[in-house]
């Protein structure tokens, strides 16, 4: 049987004119753990093409979920963080949230509640994170009850899976939902003064489109973001653990809460990650803006080349950022816009759901609040890539700057 792509389900929310080719769910794939060589192909291609793909009903086996992961980027091996996710660093904001799988490090355990007995863990105690723990400001708790939340993440909030040091961003992440407990739904509030806010099924996982967060932007900003490389901090998820996000999930207050560098865990400047701005798609061709606003630190902005318009282009002749207030604001400036509620798609998970997303071509985020007695069990596999994202080319650059 051919494989069947159908549009996703979207919420009353969301512009369907955004989610054209974003997104689609795969029919006719009943065991993604047994590929052949030339089903795999087709699912790579149309993950390529559609940034995230839903397959129902699957039985996958931590190994499987591993092998296929890894197949779309055969020379990766450890878990996008590394096999030991976090190492000594206690302090890391990651830590709390991942437990591994013994036998297969490169899956991890996520979710909500006490699980026992499970693929060679005795006890895992999950925690589903929540904005009140890591949000500058927090919704009531009367309003929590009334079934209002954010966006968040302890990974925080809108990310991109990746260490953003040493380790290069994974291609791909593969997301298995075995346990799924039912409830109301939610209303994710921005609470950043437009009054945005939608409705999303308990637990979701939102993502957002980084092909559609460039192609919004007017000119300038387009111009800006080609030309543009962003430093991220060594041991990033150290370094903003004393700091708190913003009501949105789209970054960090700079309140100078971050720690000084000569207090982080050992680190080399060589092992730091300078990212472009935006990635170019390997089977599309087009842009994707992908940013991890958490973890940036400075941004480096090339020249305009010669013979480009100059009326109107932000930093012509190139700037080194590295006020950290400046260069927030600025990412902020040109992501937010893409994560305005009819561009989100929040999935409503089902048990034996398993979400393959583009993991260099979308934004995603963690939504939402379970109480202790609920349980939840995810299995997660990201791979840290063989090599870093390829920015954009010189005809890239000449035609939008």
């Amino acid at each position: 049987m051919a494989f069947e792509y159908v549009p996703l389900t979207l919420p009353a929310s969301a512009d369907p004119s955004f989610f054209a080719t974003f997104g689609k769910e795969v029919k006719g794939v009943t065991d993604p753990g047994n590929l052949t060589s030339e089903q795999f192909n087709e699912l790579q291609d149309a993950l390529y093409k559609h940034s995230v793909l839903l397959l129902r009903n699957c039985k996958l086996t931590p190994e499987q979920q591993y092998a296929l992961t890894k197949a779309f980027d055969p020379q990766s091996e450890s878990y996008g963080h590394g096999n030991n996710k976090t190492g000594s660093a206690k302090k890391s904001i990651l830590h709390p949230d991942l437990k591994t799988i013994p036998r297969v490090p490169q899956v991890q355990l996520i979710g909500n509640g006490t699980v026992y007995n499970h693929e060679g863990l005795d006890i895992a105690q999950l925690a589903h994170p929540s904005h009140t723990t890591f949000h500058k400001s927090r919704v009531s708790v009367e309003e929590e009850a009334q079934g209002y939340t954010r966006f968040y993440r302890r990974v925080p909030q809108w990310h991109i899976d990746a260490a953003l040091y040493d380790l290069s961003p994974p291609k791909v992440t593969t997301l298995y939902g075995l346990e799924v407990p039912a409830g109301p739904k939610q209303r994710v509030r921005y609470d950043d003064g437009t009054g945005d806010e939608f409705e999303v099924p308990l637990g979701t996982t939102a993502f957002v489109s980084g092909r559609n967060m460039f192609d919004i932007l007017p000119s300038e900003l387009k111009s800006l973001a080609v030309r543009s490389k962003v430093i991220y901090a060594p041991h990033p998820y150290v370094w903003m653990a004393p700091a708190k996000a913003m009501s949105t999930g789209l970054g960090i207050e700079s309140d100078g809460l971050e720690l000084p560098l000569d207090e982080l865990p050992p680190w080399e400047e060589s092992k730091i990650k300078t990212l472009p701005v935006t990635w170019k798609n390997p089977v599309t061709g087009e842009l994707h803006f992908q940013v991890h606003p958490c973890g940036a630190k400075e941004l480096l902005v090339q020249p305009l080349p010669e013979g480009a318009n100059r009326e109107g282009a932000l930093y012509p002749d190139g700037a080194h950022l590295t006020e950290l207030k400046e260069v927030r604001e600025l990412l902020y400036k040109m992501q937010r816009p893409a994560i305005a509620p009819k561009l989100v798609y929040p999935h409503d998970w089902a048990e034996n759901d398993l979400v393959i997303f583009h993991n260099r071509g979308v934004l995603h985020s963690v939504v939402g609040a379970f109480t202790k007695t609920q349980v939840r069990k995810f299995h997660q596999c990201n791979l840290a890539a063989s090599e870093d994202p390829v920015g954009p080319t010189e005809e890239d650059i000449k035609r939008y700057a």
